[in-house]
Parts: structure tokens; C-alpha cells; sequence
């Protein structure tokens, strides 16, 4: 069954992704990133290319050629996942696919919009039947 982690009260959701990414492949697994538009695409593309300074982290954007041989996948265009090991979710509707992976996280903002779609989407995972923990972050530094 897919483990579900809420990471909540975050005041940029992209170093969080970043953070988690670079968590996930360390363990070698692969990580699938559904963002909301190009914008943040190119806003995690540019930050994997930086961070961890001293390590590679290969991505790409799932419209590549070389996306199913890449661990991971950065995808604003509503692709169908090529692994199934890691989702980070950073739009605001719950993949229709999420059960197919092992892991979901769910990056949520101190936005009051933002907290009452997480809510939706909480008690979706939880009608269910997934067991969704919820890890707040109000103060950590990313």
C-alpha cells in the first residue's frame, strides 16, 4: 500500500521537493515531480542542477527522450509515470495514479488556499482507506 506523507506549513514548496528528491535518490530510488506548470518545472530544473553542489542529480523533464531512463522526472504535462517508486505531488488535485507508487508526498504551503485543497486531498487518500501521516514544518529552514 502507498505510504502518504503530508509535509505541511512549508513557505516555498520547492526546496522541500528538492530536499526530498535528493533524499529519495540517495537511496536510489526514482522520483517523479508533478508540478503545476512550466514555471516550477524550470524552477526544480534549475535547482537540481545546483543543489547538492558537489553531487549530480539526473533529471529531466518527462517529455524527454531520454525520461524512461532517468531516475528522475520532472512533469508539468500530465504524462504517465514511468517509475513507481517516489511521487512528490506540488499541484493542488490528487494524481489519479497515486496508488501505483510505494511513496507519496504531498508539499503543502502556509497559503490558506493552498492548506484547504491539502485538506481535500488528506480526507481523498483517506476515504481510501490509505493511512496519510502529516509532518509539520512551520520551522525548518530549507
Amino acid at each position: 500500500m502507498t505510504r502518504i506523507d503530508f509535509y505541511t506549513h512549508v513557505a516555498d514548496k520547492v526546496p522541500v521537493a528538492i530536499q526530498l528528491t535528493c533524499k529519495a535518490w540517495a537511496q536510489g530510488l526514482p522520483v517523479w515531480l508533478r508540478v503545476p506548470d512550466e514555471v516550477m518545472a524550470q524552477q526544480l530544473d534549475q535547482r537540481l542542477w545546483t543543489h547538492p553542489q558537489a553531487e549530480f542529480v539526473p533529471h529531466c523533464r518527462s517529455d524527454h527522450a531520454l525520461a524512461a531512463e532517468t531516475p528522475i522526472v520532472i512533469d508539468a504535462l500530465e504524462m504517465e509515470p514511468r517509475s513507481h517508486r517516489v511521487l512528490i505531488n506540488l499541484r493542488s488535485d490528487p494524481p489519479l495514479y497515486f496508488a501505483r507508487f510505494e511513496r507519496l508526498a504531498e508539499i503543502v504551503s502556509q497559503a490558506d488556499q493552498d492548506a484547504a485543497l491539502a485538506r481535500e486531498r488528506f480526507r481523498f487518500y483517506r476515504q481510501r482507506g490509505f493511512e496519510v501521516q502529516a509532518h509539520n514544518l512551520a520551522n525548518h529552514r530549507f
